[in-house]
């Protein structure tokens, strides 16, 4: 009886490693991360920077009352429309 539980957790283990090296070879070749060069790193930071500054001037402009106005006469048209 002892040996077939050996044996038994021999099979698990090999399956296990099989499984494993499998894991971590598709993880090799297919990483998950990137690595940029460092020109392409400061074209990303200034997009990113220009973005950020696109998205400022637009929240300054943003009108919440007007927003909340447009929203508020929305629902009430939907809920007439029912």
């Amino acid at each position: 009886m002892a040996k077939v539980l050996l044996y038994g957790a021999i099979v698990i283990l090999v399956v296990l490693n099989i499984v494993l090296m499998m894991l971590y070879y598709s993880a090799k070749s297919n990483p998950y991360y990137v690595v940029y060069d460092e020109e392409t790193k400061n074209a990303l930071k200034r997009r990113v920077a220009s973005l950020k500054e696109d998205l400022e001037s637009e929240l300054v402009d943003f009108d919440v009352e007007e927003w909340e106005k447009t929203l508020e006469e929305s629902i009430e048209e939907e809920v007439m429309n029912l």
